[in-house]
């Protein structure tokens, strides 16, 4: 139900022991958390600029005008979580300094999974007037208030007067954000057991924050009130009742004979439990309707686990609050995408519109195929739409651009936002690039691509992540993949995993293929004299699904091949160069594209081929390497590496790379280059200025040429590792037809984006 949870006692649970969780927090840095700079501040002048007395003019201009707090501070991308410690996860009330850890945890939350920045505000006192007044005067510092931790009903007070007296959003996340979970969820499970939500019938066990504020959002997306019965500790919240009531509570009163929950579940078609472990029964929900669904979140046990609601119901749909069942209820889902729309719009508040927009947005994306990397947190179970896969997992990368453009959009349709956006969908596709720069080192690529679709070859096509990736690649509308594999097999696979294949996808049996005796006549031409008899040409396109793809592109009946997933990089590049072949003049060599936030886009060659190229090959490796990065969108920057800069030290391999250098400079070129050279040297400017002003490179080198690819292999395998950037290839340059060869390890993303690259090579042809 929440983002963070207390270990439960449950075998299956990912735990770990309190000495591990105080170690992390204690070492090194203590915390979580750390301020970093967005400028630099080196220099005395740097110092000026950004304070005393270059600050000034900020100060003025916003004295002015008060919006531009948005263009001269961090206030736009800025969230308190803020808490009095009343009600911290499940452990009651420890007061504000025991709650820090939490709300650090929040904060990095918001930035892992929206790029929203934080700070934790813990107050020490639980008088609401004092919490509201003061969070209410520290309003101008903050783009939005996340409320974390407080206790009802004062956490109803002090959200709604809050609301009243700042022009930002302030969002009570244990209310609204389980809220908007479960209500995605309870979409998709009414969708599945064919309900419509106006006449769906709603019993909420508990009458806390989280559990009035679900019974307010799903009345809001059109439940009727009078089928929603709430129940606290003393029973049913009927009309007329006195005990144990407040205003919060009298609100969602019932008309209803129902006095206990064992009464109110009769016939009930939903059961919400943000209560105690062991609260519904077996027998209870024996007594709901056909196909009941459940959200028992209670944490950190729930109502009823699912196995023992399966063997009470098995045709129940049921989600729980924890991770290690399917179908987890998790705030983390919800609040930073949230604020993330909300933020980018300058949203005065944050309305139901917004809310049901998210869940809305939530749903949808359950329906959708889910992508490799996510399905593997899936502890080896399929997660595909349906019983027990109705909430996306919360590490979906596709989130932020989903939910954060529905909510955006919902500001402005409602009229809270104060800074719309023309487009939406630019929008969504800069949010893409805003956690993962692979993503957006490739939105011009695939738009290229969407527009000159192409026919791509996915070899290994009985591959479940192959099948998986051709569908990513035709959905994208990419163009037209054509699987090589037996339609029988393909088929068995489509349906194990639950996705039927879609229209518009192609399957050709290389044994079976008509095109068979064209594809081995063409192949015998190239290879009589190499060896090759005509039935040993037939062998190969009936039985080696490589040759029988390099054949189909080489021939014009396709646009680009992709292979490597069950086979070495070097034996299916074998397979393709029987019937592609290099271009004239050109070399062919493997470029690793490497994406980092830091340093943008990098392109590193040789990573496949030459072990130790010549000079002549290290020119010829750094001209396809600068057209490569063209078609990239970057103007090329080019510096060969060594250990050596500019003779310092001495040594035999910076030898071939000076000559390399001396080969394009007696040749010419359009592009800047230059070496041999250190890799600091190479991407920083400010090092080459101060040590070697003579360089010729005007900014950081985008190409790396490597002396070899030893070193190439080494520094693309450890940069993603030490760093965190991604790495995609090698990529194959200089074949007369696009052909590329994904690591053996290379998941369905990864398989995705060289597909599109090929395409878009094949595109540049």
């Amino acid at each position: 139900m929440d983002d963070v949870k207390p270990p439960a006692e449950d075998t299956r649970t990912a735990r770990v022991t309190g000495e591990e969780a105080l170690a992390m927090h204690a070492e090194g840095r203590p915390g979580k958390l750390e301020i970093r700079l967005t400028k630099p501040l080196v220099t005395a002048r740097d110092l000026s600029l950004a304070y005393s007395p270059g600050v000034a003019e900020p100060c003025l201009h916003i004295h002015r005008d008060p919006k531009l707090a948005y263009d001269y501070t961090a206030k736009g991308n800025f969230v308190a979580v803020i808490s009095n410690g009343t009600a911290v996860l499940g452990l009651g009330n420890l007061g504000a300094l025991a709650s820090k850890p939490v709300m650090e945890g929040k904060v990095a939350l918001f930035k892992r999974f929206a790029d929203v920045d934080g700070i934790d505000l813990c107050v020490d006192t639980e008088d609401v007037d004092a919490f509201v007044n003061s969070i209410r005067y520290l309003g101008p510092s903050f783009g939005g208030i996340n409320l974390e931790d407080i206790k009802a009903p004062e956490c109803f007070v002090i959200e709604q007067r809050l609301r009243e007296l700042m022009d930002i959003p302030v969002f009570h996340d244990d209310q609204h954000g389980t809220a908007i979970v479960a209500a995605a969820g309870l979409i998709n499970a009414i969708h599945l057991t064919g309900r419509d939500i106006r006449t769906t019938r709603l019993v909420i066990n508990g009458a806390g924050a989280a559990s009035i504020a679900c019974a307010e959002l799903v009345k809001a997306m059109g439940m009727r009130s009078e089928n929603v019965i709430l129940c606290d500790t003393k029973g049913v919240i009927y009309r007329g009742r006195t005990e144990g009531m407040n205003q919060w509570k009298s609100a969602h009163a019932t008309a209803t004979n129902a006095r206990t929950l064992m009464q109110a579940l009769e016939g009930a078609d939903v059961f919400f439990g943000l209560s105690v472990k062991g609260a519904l029964t077996p027998e209870m929900l024996r007594a709901m309707a056909p196909k009941p669904i459940l959200f028992a979140m209670a944490n950190p046990d729930p109502e009823i686990t699912p196995d023992e609601a399966r063997a009470a119901r098995p045709d129940c749909i049921i989600a729980t609050g924890r991770s290690d069942y399917p179908n987890q209820v998790n705030n983390v889902l919800g609040f930073p995408f949230i604020f993330r729309g909300a933020l980018d719009v300058r949203a005065s508040t944050i309305n139901d519109a917004m809310k049901i927009a998210a869940a809305e947005a939530l749903a949808m994306l359950a329906r959708e195929d889910v992508p490799e990397e996510v399905a593997g947190a899936g502890a080896g179970k399929a997660l595909r739409f349906g019983p027990e896969y109705i909430i996306p997992n919360a590490f979906d990368p596709r989130l932020i651009s989903r939910v954060s453009p529905a909510v955006a959009k919902a500001a402005m349709d409602s009229g809270v936002a104060r800074k719309p956006l023309i487009d939406l969908q630019r929008y969504a596709r800069d949010l893409a690039t805003r956690l993962d720069a692979t993503a957006g080192a490739m939105e011009a690529i695939s738009e290229s691509v969407r527009q000159n679709p192409k026919r791509v070859v996915f070899a290994e096509g009985e591959e479940e992540k192959v099948i998986r990736a051709a569908i990513a690649f035709r959905n994208a509308g990419y163009g037209t993949p054509v699987l090589v594999g037996r339609e029988d097999r393909i088929a068995a696979i489509t349906a194990a995993i639950g996705i039927p294949l879609p229209e518009g996808i192609e399957i050709h049996n290389a044994r079976l293929s008509d095109s068979n005796r064209r594809y081995a006549e063409f192949l015998y031409a190239k290879r009589q004299r190499t060896g090759f008899l005509f039935r040993d040409c037939q062998r190969l396109v009936n039985q080696d699904r490589n040759v029988f793809g390099a054949c189909m592109v080489a021939m014009g009946d396709a646009d680009a091949i992709v292979t490597g997933s069950t086979r070495s990089y070097s034996v299916a590049l074998e397979g393709i160069n029987m019937a592609i072949d290099p271009v004239p003049g050109r070399v062919v060599f493997g470029v690793s594209i490497v994406v980092s936030r830091r340093a943008g886009t990098v392109l590193v060659a040789d990573t496949a081929i030459h072990e130790r190229p010549d000079a002549e090959t290290l020119a010829g490796i750094a001209r396809g390497s600068a057209a490569a990065a063209r078609r990239l969108g970057l103007e090329p920057r080019v510096a060969f590496l060594s250990f050596s800069t500019f003779g310092d030290p001495r040594g035999t391999i910076p030898g071939s790379i000076r000559e390399a250098v001396k080969l394009l400079s007696e040749k010419g070129t359009d592009f800047e280059f230059d070496g041999e050279m250190s890799a600091d040297v190479a991407l920083d400017p400010g090092l080459r200025a101060s040590l070697y002003p003579f360089c010729r490179l005007t900014g950081p080198a985008n190409v790396l040429v490597m002396p070899g690819m030893h070193a190439a292999h080494i520094l693309t395998k450890a940069v993603p590792k030490l760093t965190g950037a991604t790495v995609i290839g090698p990529l194959l340059t200089g074949l007369t037809h696009s052909a590329q060869v994904v690591p053996m390890q290379a998941g369905v993303n990864q398989m995705l984006d060289v597909a599109c690259l090929a395409a878009h090579a094949a595109v540049k042809r």
